[in-house]
């Protein structure tokens, strides 16, 4: 993007209560005949003026600015030299170059808003610095993603999307659709869901903008502060703060090679007062393994004793390899204890952002008014998509040329880690889905890893992500990278992790 100006920059950590900038996209152009320092300070200047860069903001190091800028360091010296001169920003040892003041803040008779403060003050809690920084590298197109839960630019139906759009047969409606969602398309999930096992009407099933927003209807929808939320442990549910941004507080409950662990629940159901259950029964997310049929039975038998409502995340389960999971739970409900996410965020493409929760109608009833106070609806040109898609049978056969992709992705990974991490990790072999979950030899920082692998050009997503307690895994995804990177980045990984043991 070098010579090309942007007036933006990303906001991706927090230390000692003061958020710090990177990425920042504009260079200097070094053809122009002005001063590399004058352009940098001018920039930097007017992103001071224009107010996107508030009082209290922290300007990056030295070091950091030289690298994204392209420049020496003696060139951005003189910039913060002349911003200082200015009365722009002011140095300080222990807490850094800070923006204090601008024209605005000079002129007026009262002082700008202290919009730091308002961010720290915010509701939803930022992200854990390295999911940031995980944010922040998948943008760059040169990183080779290594843990990434999508699926490959390579294997998304981009030509038959084009052909779909291009022969639609009735108008486009481009209003809102009704608070649920559209009707048809609701019809067309339940014909989908009986496949699964689940008899379901359209009036029990709400159209949302992926499963991640199914989550954050029910935190607000549905629980009170200070609830308790079970789920598997490692969990995806760690990674995002969702429940945690309501009030909520997450318990971790064991799994093994079947899945949960159903034995103490009912005990911790009442010691810790349990509001809900949340757990991903197929491909699990990090893990990688599904719930056995015998498993998922005493886990319904066991919540259903205890009172416990269920939440069944299933945005995996059709990404089976050479057979299909177990059906879901909510086949076997008949009590209405289980609320089922469905989606084809990971299944057939993240940026429609469609996805589907069934329950009672009193529960779909509220959370289609929340909704409709958040967003008022769903795309409804993603809506029709994924309506077409589905109803004519083009999503089946796409998937059926997905599961073989994705099945010999798995297969070339696990021939790249019998050759060259046998003598360093262990692995499963997971029967579907995205993910296999890698452990590593005892005494590896995987936080160290990971420094050590973005720096290479490799991004990994490190099992502390969902345990903080894990210091011995690694979420290895094979469904995103080209097959060329694949290979590439773990050769590299597996070298870089025989040189933390060494």
């Amino acid at each position: 993007m070098d010579g090309k100006e942007t007036n933006h920059f990303d906001i991706i950590k927090e230390k000692n209560g003061v958020r710090n900038m990177s990425e920042l996209e504009w260079k200097p152009k070094k053809s122009s005949s002005f001063p590399l320092h004058l352009q940098i300070s001018n920039y930097i200047k007017m992103k001071i003026l224009n107010g996107e860069w508030p009082l209290g903001t922290r300007i990056p190091s030295q070091r950091i600015l030289a690298k994204q800028f392209g420049v020496n360091r003696s060139t951005i010296v003189t910039a913060l030299e002349e911003l200082t001169a200015d009365g722009l920003i002011e140095a300080k040892v222990g807490s850094g170059t800070k923006v204090v003041n601008n024209t605005w803040s000079l002129l007026a008779s009262t002082p700008p808003p202290d919009w730091l403060s308002y961010v720290q003050s915010g509701i939803h809690e930022p992200n854990i610095h390295i999911i940031q920084k995980i944010n922040e590298s998948e943008a760059n197109p040169n990183i080779i993603r290594l843990g990434t839960g999508e699926l490959s630019p390579e294997l998304l139906p981009k030509k038959q999307m084009a052909a779909l759009l291009q022969n639609m047969e009735e108008p486009l409606f481009l209003g809102y659709e009704e608070p649920k969602g559209n009707h048809d398309l609701r019809v067309t999930i339940g014909h989908f869901l009986e496949r699964k096992g689940i008899a379901v009407s359209p009036a029990s099933i709400l159209v949302v903008s992926g499963a991640l927003q199914a989550l954050q209807l029910i935190s607000i929808g549905l629980l009170k502060r200070g609830s308790v939320i079970f789920h598997e442990t490692p969990s995806y549910l760690n990674s995002v703060h969702v429940f945690q941004s309501a009030g909520m507080k997450l318990f971790g409950i064991p799994i093994d090679h079947e899945g949960m662990i159903t034995d103490s629940i009912d005990l911790l159901k009442r010691q810790h007062n349990g509001a809900l259950l949340y757990t991903i029964p197929s491909f699990h997310n990090p893990t990688g393994i599904f719930m056995s049929e015998n498993r998922k039975q005493q886990l319904l038998a066991v919540c259903k004793n205890s009172a416990l409502p269920i939440i069944e995340d299933d945005v995996y389960g059709d990404l089976w390899f050479e057979n299909p999971p177990p059906k879901p739970m909510k086949a076997s409900d008949k009590e209405g204890n289980v609320l089922y996410i469905g989606s084809v965020s990971k299944s057939f493409s993240p940026g429609l952002r469609i996805g589907w929760i069934v329950g009672p109608e009193p529960v779909i009833d509220r959370l289609a008014d929340i909704k409709m106070q958040t967003d008022y609806g769903s795309s409804t040109l993603s809506q029709y998509v994924v309506n077409k898609w589905i109803k004519s049978g083009l999503y089946e056969d796409y998937l059926n040329q997905v599961r073989k992709e994705l099945k010999y992705r798995r297969d070339f990974a696990l021939t790249l880690l019998a050759k060259y991490f046998s003598d360093i990790a262990t692995w499963n072999i997971p029967a579907g889905g995205f993910y296999i979950w890698l452990e590593l030899q005892d005494g590896i920082s995987t936080r160290k890893l990971f420094d050590l692998a973005l720096q290479e050009g490799i991004l990994i997503n490190p099992g502390s992500i969902y345990d903080k307690n894990d210091q011995v895994h690694l979420r290895l995804s094979y469904s995103y990278a080209s097959l060329a990177d694949l290979e590439k980045g773990m050769i590299r990984l597996s070298e870089l992790i025989k040189g933390l043991i060494g």
